[in-house]
């Protein structure tokens, strides 16, 4: 009786295909979460053994940033390289048209920075990340500064959201790198992503939000039938 692969497994296998996307002389971006560091580790092995040369990183959350300066990985800035040449970084949603929901990890305001600075956005998850619509499966996370939160989030309500302020295990309030809070907004299924993110956007206070749209160039997906690389210029 053949078994089927775990989530983990799938993960891993997303991760390290993509990791093999990396050329020598490229500046990277490292993404953050349970899917993306499986690339990371797997580009740390290729630098190691020489099958990879010359290779500038920058990290999307400190905790990446201390996985990859254990991994031995060479880190770089904006202020050194401003633009970056390939970023590979996980996902929480995805639709048909490569649009997002990211930042379970609590890193949306970093991971959005880079993808935007990014030449090819590459993302990798397993199968059970992608759905028809958005907002189907995963609440919005957003990002918003500590001041005046509860306005944000009766903005948010107005919108139809319910908030869900994200806290730690022990009932603290989370803090992200830049020391903001994340209040997770179920929107239920998005109609119009686009839009929703232009509203978010002009909101003061709002610091980011997790909808990454029109930024993803490639998809790796891992699932029980095999890998996906599904690229945007070929759908």
């Amino acid at each position: 009786m053949q078994t089927q692969p775990d989530t983990q497994a799938l993960k891993q296998r997303a991760g390290e295909f993509a990791a093999g996307l990396v050329e020598s002389g490229m500046v990277l971006g490292l993404g953050t979460g349970s899917t993306a560091i499986f690339a990371t580790r797997r580009i740390s092995a290729r630098i190691q053994s020489g099958e990879l040369q010359n290779i500038a990183a920058i990290p999307t959350s400190l905790a990446t940033q201390a996985a990859a300066e254990t991994l031995g990985i060479p880190l770089t800035t904006f202020a050194a390289h401003p633009h970056i040449d390939m970023t590979i970084d996980g996902a929480d949603e995805i639709d048909p048209a490569f649009n997002l929901i990211k930042g379970g990890g609590g890193a949306l305001l970093r991971e959005k920075i880079v993808a935007q600075t990014t030449q090819r956005l590459v993302i990798v998850a397993d199968e059970s990340k992608r759905s028809a619509q958005l907002g189907t499966r995963w609440a919005v996370p957003i990002e918003v500064i500590p001041f005046g939160w509860h306005s944000q989030a009766a903005f948010l309500q107005a919108l139809g959201a319910q908030i869900r302020l994200r806290r730690q295990a022990d009932g603290t309030p989370y803090a992200t790198d830049q020391r903001n809070l994340i209040l997770d907004c179920d929107f239920g299924k998005i109609a119009n992503a686009r839009a929703l993110a232009q509203t978010l956007n002009q909101r003061a206070g709002i610091v980011e939000h997790g909808l990454f749209i029109g930024l993803a160039q490639d998809l790796i997906i891992a699932g029980t039938a095999g890998l996906q690389h599904l690229s945007k210029n070929q759908t």
